[in-house]
């Protein structure tokens, strides 16, 4: 039954890349990437073994840590990542919950980070061999470094899925988390300094690790490489407590969700209350405006969206500390403009096969542009207009202010101008109404990043006179190029959004039909 499940796995994986030639390309080239990190990470063992014991000691037992904490920590970020063989649709399955679980481990160290984690950790062997002592712990730690990490992850997916019984723990803890994602560059720079962090506290800090669930079978060898064998057999003894406590905690979790499986419940709505639609103009494009508004502000996939724009002053500021930090600020405006008016390049992979409801209403694809263009301002102007007033407001000159702000809506409404073309095209992979908004479909990942890029790319040479003109305008001073700047964003920025909604329209009414057939091929994927 496990080699069973096994085959179901790879044969889903397969049907699902071979439905989409594009989403086959982006494997590849994923796969690509991992082995060309893998490769390098051979490499470097193989280095590290010529080297000091002491050095090679705490690189892999410090990396090795780091590994298996990204394990535990990663269902935390994304929830039901690998969906395949989901513990929901295997209780049908005739097989007992040890095997169960048996199947979901194996599945984990087959899948893509799995195989570079199991061969990483194999690759080892080459640092180790010049220590002939850490050989046999080797072969002994090594499938427990492994284990650890994938049952860590199964443990604490299942953990917090019993915890978070409904849809709104798994959004919510997933964008909460999702906010340390984007400052870890901020964050790991002042614990450094905070810690005075340098080669030798490493080296004193390292060693402690081994003694931790997270480092104990990665340091097996090392122990028994200085020739400290009572350590490596205490070391030994602390991974394979940490392994059976981890599967039993597995087990329980597991045992206890699939009798008693989560429920999810409706918030109670008042009798008579249509939201949004009650507020906006009646017609087709209101409609679609208030439906498109009710996804920005209650749905998470689309908050997660606006999570980064109050980060980016946090950003402009913490890199800019050494020099002059408000002129940095200044031009939080801009950024928040590229950053969010981007995101609706492919907004209509969201609506799902809830798309056909609005291609049965008949509603013309310009009122669909204009709805869907006028709900995502609606959010995200008043933050760009508020992250333009603020640096200036701190600053007490507002000589310049004109020519940001001018900047900012010209992006802003060029690049939705841009994603009114680009939405009535493209439909991608995303995470469905309930899902995690990390969720990712293997294959995609690349191709999105290149979509989002080359979309972003073309959204900025289009509003290039506006960015040429405003910086010109700020940094020499003149007062009379930031208000040009400031018309030329306006007015530019009207023009390619109009445009965009007129060409898109358009588009729209000829691709509709076939982007629902995409979406439900997705769906059914």
């Amino acid at each position: 039954m496990v080699a069973t499940l096994l085959r179901l796995r790879f044969r889903v994986l397969g049907n699902q890349l071979a439905r989409s030639p594009w989403q086959l390309v982006g494997f590849i080239f994923g796969a690509a990437y991992g082995l060309g990190l893998l490769a390098g990470i051979v490499v470097g063992l193989v280095l590290l073994g010529f080297g000091d014991l002491r050095l090679a000691s705490n690189v892999i037992v410090g990396v090795g840590s780091v590994v298996t904490l990204g394990w535990a920590l990663v269902p935390l970020v994304a929830f039901g990542v690998d969906t395949t063989l989901d513990p929901a649709r295997l209780v049908v399955f005739p097989m007992s919950l040890s095997r169960m679980m048996v199947a979901l481990t194996l599945a984990g160290v087959c899948g893509i980070p799995g195989i570079i984690t199991s061969a990483a950790a194999i690759a080892t062997i080459a640092t180790w061999a010049h220590w002939p002592a850490a050989i046999v712990a080797w072969i002994v730690s090594t499938p427990l470094a492994v284990l650890t990490a994938v049952v860590a992850s199964r443990a604490v997916a299942s953990l917090a899925s019993g915890l978070g019984s409904g849809r709104r723990f798994r959004e919510v803890s997933g964008i909460v988390i999702f906010i340390p994602l984007i400052l870890a560059g901020p964050i790991i720079a002042g614990v450094a300094t905070g810690f005075a962090v340098n080669a030798d506290t490493l080296a004193s800090t390292v060693p402690v690790l081994g003694w931790t669930p997270l480092g104990a079978a990665w340091a097996v060898p090392a122990d028994a490489a200085a020739g400290d064998l009572p350590a490596a057999a205490a070391k030994l003894l602390i991974a394979l407590v940490t392994l059976a406590v981890l599967w039993l905690l597995w087990r329980a979790s597991l045992g206890r969700s699939l009798v008693r499986p989560p429920q999810t419940s409706a918030a109670p709505v008042r009798a008579g209350s249509v939201g949004w639609f009650g507020r906006v103009p009646t017609g087709a494009a209101g409609a679609i405006f208030a439906r498109a508004l009710t996804y920005w502000t209650r749905d998470p996939r689309y908050l997660r969206q606006l999570i980064g724009a109050p980060l980016v002053p946090v950003l402009l500021w913490f890199y800019a500390r050494g020099g002059d930090p408000l002129t940095a600020l200044t031009f939080s405006g801009p950024i928040i403009a590229m950053v969010i008016g981007i995101v609706v390049y492919a907004d209509i992979s969201y609506d799902g096969t809830a798309f056909g409801t609005e291609l049965i209403t008949g509603a013309s694809g310009r009122a669909d542009r204009v709805g869907r263009s006028l709900a995502a301002a609606a959010v995200a102007l008043p933050l760009v207009v508020l992250a333009v007033i603020v640096p200036f407001a701190l600053g007490g000159d507002w000589q310049q202010f004109p020519g940001i702000l001018g900047m900012s809506v010209g992006i802003l409404l060029t690049c939705y101008g841009v994603c009114a073309v680009t939405s009535a095209q493209l439909v991608v992979p995303v995470a469905a109404s309930g899902d995690n908004p990390f969720k990712r479909v293997p294959g995609t990942t690349f191709l999105q990043g290149m979509a989002f890029f080359g979309i972003w790319l073309v959204a900025l040479v289009l509003s290039a006179p506006v960015v040429i003109v405003g910086l010109i305008g700020y940094f020499t001073g003149d007062a009379t190029l930031s208000w040009v700047a400031c018309a030329i964003g306006i007015v530019l920025g009207a023009a390619v959004l109009t445009g965009g909604i007129l060409v898109g329209g358009r588009a729209l009414d000829r691709t509709a039909p076939v982007l629902l057939s995409r979406l439900k091929a997705m769906k059914n994927a």
